[in-house]
């Protein structure tokens, strides 16, 4: 179970108002019930972000979603579900929302769960993440304290990437903040035996 899981892209298109969504679903896993899971779970994200994106909106004019894989390996699938919508105005609105599943087990994982009980992640990745925005120097809409428990992320390579919504942290045209940050750093404070410690370079 640590080959890459297939990925089958499926969409939803309309021309009146202009809907093309793509978004994935797994397929061919040994466990029937386990791509069952994790296909509801990523229809589930997708439904509630077309909902808050104005898919049943009348004034809804444009709506584009896309996706990309983060990770397909080790038994770890991590992935972006991004949905674009137009209903006028100065520009449109873009929400993104990452899902991480254990394909063996079909579990979703929410950020807390990648970490040991008794870490205070928050404040680790909190501290990481505020050295990098010195570094980067844009500006912020507000000061920034610490990240939420339920902060998004996803994985890809060797990193752990956490993320803020537009204009959650700093102003629209800065766009999404991303702050990769590598695994082998936190190896302290990762949960044995959890999809971190599968992603930890060899």
């Amino acid at each position: 179970m640590n080959l890459p899981v297939r990925i089958e892209t499926k969409y939803i298109r309309k021309s009146s108002p202009n809907i093309n969504v793509y978004y994935p679903l797994v397929t061919n896993l040994h466990h029937p019930a386990v791509e069952k899971k994790i296909n509801a779970d990523i229809i589930h994200v997708l439904n509630q972000l077309l909902i808050v994106q104005g898919f049943y909106n009348e004034l809804l004019v444009e709506m584009v979603g896309t996706y990309e894989i983060k990770t397909n390996e080790r038994g770890v699938l991590s992935l972006s579900l991004t949905v674009y919508s137009f209903a006028g105005g100065a520009h449109g609105h873009t929400i993104t929302r990452s899902l991480t599943f254990d394909v063996k087990t079909g579990k979703q994982y929410v950020l807390s769960e990648l970490f040991k009980q008794d870490s205070n992640y928050v404040k680790t990745l909190s501290e990481m993440i505020n050295k990098k925005m010195v570094e980067w120097d844009a500006p912020l809409i507000e000061d920034f304290t610490q990240i939420r428990t339920d902060q998004d992320f996803y994985i890809a390579d060797h990193s752990l990437v956490i993320y803020f919504q537009l204009y959650e942290l700093t102003p629209y045209a800065y766009g999404f903040p991303y702050f990769p940050i590598s695994i082998k750093d936190l190896e302290g404070i990762i949960r044995e035996g959890g999809i971190l410690e599968k992603m930890l370079p060899f």
